[in-house]
């Protein structure tokens, strides 16, 4: 029972390691064809949609460009529990830790507040004849997802979040 309950945590300490890997590999990925990807750039961005659309993969085009929605429960980082800093996957800015993300069960990735305050903006929404507010990220105004009153403390905040918009990277072993 022992052995097996060692090969069993290895198993899955190999299998956390392995979606980090990939995780990291596709940032690696997005910022070598994308010439405005910096985890460092704070200067703010304003690029022409015709321009991302020739460097952004459609899918994340389509919800960070056009403001689509990613289908709930299907995103890869809705049950995702590895502490780190979640990123801009359009532009590299950091947006999210992970001590800020919480279980909403909504379908997407939440968290109770941004990393800084100028990490993402606002702006309302009207669509589908509701009234919300849109989140957009701080440097490139690309579409994350929208903010709602009812999450956790310390906010009370809900920043309902789409997985694709997102980029993470796990915290350094020390």
């Amino acid at each position: 029972m022992k052995n097996y309950l060692i090969i069993t945590r290895r198993i899955i300490l190999m299998a956390i390691l392995l979606v980090c890997i990939g995780i990291n590999s596709n940032a690696q990925q997005t910022a070598s064809r994308n010439p405005y990807y910096s985890r460092t750039d704070t200067k703010k961005l304003n690029i022409k949609n015709s321009e991302w659309k020739k460097i952004l993969d459609p899918d994340l085009y389509a919800v960070a460009r056009e403001a689509q929605t990613e289908r709930a429960f299907t995103g890869k980082y809705y049950e995702y529990d590895v502490k780190g800093t979640y990123y801009c996957a359009v532009c590299g800015n950091p947006l999210f830790r992970s001590t800020a993300k919480f279980s909403s069960t909504c379908g997407w990735p939440s968290f109770y507040e941004p990393l800084k305050k100028n990490s993402v903006i606002y702006k309302q929404d009207n669509s589908y004849n509701m009234v919300r507010t849109e989140v957009l990220c701080g440097r490139c105004n690309s579409h994350l997802g929208h903010i709602f009153d009812d999450g956790p403390p310390p906010t009370g905040k809900r920043f309902c979040m789409n997985s694709i918009s997102l980029e993470f990277e796990p915290d350094q072993k020390k």
